[in-house]
């Protein structure tokens, strides 16, 4: 996987689109927050599909797109408590099991959304395929996805309003990722 690429196109598409990513970032986080975090994921998974419009058709996003998900509120709602049960249990028992529980539910639910959005599977499915998409081919790859989007999202959390740069760059390199993986639109390097 050439990472380098990846990287560069995010970079390029997310300060291209900047202005629109910020506000949808502003207005997701807002919703999350103030809906308590019931409609963070149904909100993430219109900006993903937003994302992925924008990396394949040249879309531009917009803030409407958020919402775009919203038939998929209950499986992901149901999805989100059971896995807060399993980190809740696993978090009591001792620290180390609730952070394996993190780690392995970021590592094999990383695709879950775009899948979801993009090839309209249902929660079962797409952490199945979204799985399979780990460990297919190089793991060392996948693993270097992981901490990279990680990263850099945790990065944009540690810094003051980082977070309306981060989320969208995070979110712009795992849509390109996705698009490698999937085979879904072919990429062309991106222009200098």
């Amino acid at each position: 996987m050439d990472f380098k690429w990846h990287i560069e196109t995010a970079w390029k598409l997310t300060f291209s689109n900047i202005v629109p990513l910020i506000l949808m970032t502003l207005v997701m986080t807002l919703v999350s927050g103030f809906s308590l975090g019931i409609l963070g994921p149904i909100t993430l998974a219109g900006y993903i599909q937003s994302v992925i419009s924008m990396l394949r058709e040249g879309r531009e996003p917009k803030i409407q797109d958020i919402f775009s998900q919203m038939h998929l509120f209950f499986p992901l709602f149901g999805f989100v408590v059971l896995m807060f049960i399993a980190m809740l249990v696993a978090f009591t028992m001792l620290f180390l099991p609730g952070f394996l529980i993190v780690v392995a539910v970021t590592f094999c639910c990383l695709y879950m959304l775009p899948l979801m959005t993009d090839k309209g599977l249902s929660v079962v499915d797409a952490v199945k395929e979204s799985y399979r998409m780990a460990v297919k081919e190089q793991i060392l790859d996948h693993v270097i996805v992981v901490v990279l989007y990680m990263g850099v999202i945790a990065l944009g959390g540690s810094v003051f309003i980082g977070f309306l740069i981060t989320v969208p760059l995070a979110n712009v390199f795992l849509a390109s990722v996705y698009n490698e993986k999937t085979g879904a639109a072919p990429q062309t390097r991106p222009l200098n």
